[in-house]
């Protein structure tokens, strides 16, 4: 483990944070507006701070690069530590009954709620609606969440009070969530922070200029330049940092960021299309040539197209999703002279009572299909599906919400197409995969 450098006041906490930015290549961005100097009156705590963010740099190049970019407010309205992507405010009172190892995780902490999106308007990790939502109990599921990344990390110390449970490895915020709600595991469970703003970036319309009373007020259009700061940081940080100390969420997120994504309808048609070894034939004349008085061969695709659609209905997928889903399934299988849809629902299990074949026959029906079931989410039980019953299809297109209990199934069995819907920052182990929008 690498030595911190005892510093004896708060010049030389400066200097020394300088000094480890420029040495794992950080550059300060110029051009952001300068911070609001603010009356500290505790001046140990925020060197105590100061100092875990020196820690995090050296141990945690990650974390302490994007913990360097939260502004230090002192303040009386949080109990313990909040963010809103651009502040970490902190109460010294909290501050003072941990050890430098849990300052380390608290300050770690308030980042990863700034990577996963729960600060300023957004509120959450994925792009979901919260008509419904307790958000108590989305609060104490992102939390689980959020330690649990910096466990993986071994970041500083957890204190006692925080939130962790093993058994949420892998599981995202909506799914710890449900699991939350079902159980009453975490009736009398508190975050370790204040979870700032709501989706509306409402909580906060007086606002103080100084943090130290109420939150400082960020408007919405500033709440946007926070986030596209910090994903810009997010990717930065990540770039400069060994690969192999990042918590595979982190992965799974720089990953989405980076990857340029292609519309979910081009991908689906392309990967219906490429199933077929085309030919030509003056049998099937191409329309736009006759348009120009030109005969030129068209397409031959008499080869029959065997597809396997499995629905998830678990999550929050709604009628109108799926009518737009199968709308273009459809409008691509016309293209073909043979064609096979085998199509169903699934939650923990396949639903028997959803499945249907459609044809070129009964093909105008696949518009009138009804949704069948809901509750948990196991993917690995269409593979098995297929499997028991011979379906072995050229393409196997899953619409979902990507949030499996367990294994996203096997990937040998046959090609797969995932069109994920409510995010764009889940990534599927294999397979080909787009993010659904409706149009």
């Amino acid at each position: 483990m690498a030595e911190t450098k005892t510093v004896t006041n708060e010049q030389e906490l400066d200097n020394a944070l300088d000094e480890v930015l420029k040495a794992n290549g950080v550059e300060i961005d110029d051009t952001l507006p300068p911070p609001v100097v603010f009356d500290y009156t505790d001046k140990e705590v925020k060197e105590m701070i100061v100092s875990s963010r020196v820690r995090l740099l050296i141990r945690h190049p990650f974390f302490g690069t994007l913990a360097t970019r939260l502004k230090l407010v002192e303040a009386e309205w949080v109990p313990t530590a909040g963010t809103d992507g651009r502040h970490l405010y902190y109460n010294s009172d909290f501050f003072r009954t941990l050890t430098p190892e849990q300052i380390d995780f608290v300050v770690g902490h308030e980042v990863m709620h700034c990577v996963y999106e729960h600060c300023g308007e957004f509120g959450r990790l994925m792009d979901q609606k919260e008509d419904d939502r307790d958000m108590k109990l989305w609060n104490i599921a992102a939390d689980f969440k959020v330690n649990q990344a910096l466990v993986e990390a071994r970041v500083g110390e957890m204190p006692k009070q925080a939130l962790h449970d093993r058994k949420y490895y892998r599981s995202y915020t909506e799914e710890i969530y449900e699991h939350l709600k079902e159980t009453g595991e975490a009736d009398d469970r508190e975050t370790l922070d204040v979870h700032m703003f709501g989706p509306d970036g409402k909580d906060n319309e007086e606002g103080d200029p100084s943090g130290r009373k109420a939150p400082i007020k960020i408007s919405p259009e500033e709440a946007k330049e926070i986030k596209d700061q910090m994903k810009q940081a997010v990717i930065q940080s990540a770039q400069s940092t060994d690969a192999g100390t990042l918590p595979g969420d982190i992965k799974r997120i720089i990953n989405g960021m980076t990857n340029p994504k292609m519309d979910w309808r081009e991908l689906l048609n392309i990967s219906i299309q490429s199933l077929v070894k085309s030919d030509f034939t003056f049998m099937r004349q191409s329309r736009k040539s006759r348009s120009m008085g030109v005969y030129l061969p068209g397409q031959k695709n008499d080869e029959m197209i065997d597809v396997a659609i499995g629905l998830d209905v678990s999550g929050s997928i709604s009628s109108s999703m799926i009518e737009e889903f199968l709308g273009e399934v459809y409008g691509i299988m016309q293209q073909f002279q043979d064609f096979k849809i085998r199509i169903w629902t699934f939650d923990t299990d396949v639903n028997q009572r959803g499945y249907k074949e459609f044809d070129p026959y009964n093909a105008d029906e696949l518009k009138e299909y009804e949704i069948v079931g809901g509750g948990g989410t196991d993917f690995e039980c269409n593979y098995n599906f297929m499997k028991d019953n011979d379906i072995t299809p050229n393409k196997f297109i899953m619409f979902t919400d990507g949030m499996p209990w367990d294994s996203w199934g096997d990937p040998d069995y046959c090609d797969s197409l995932f069109i994920i819907h409510g995010t764009d920052q889940i990534v599927p182990p294999f397979g080909e995969h787009a993010y659904y929008s409706q149009a």
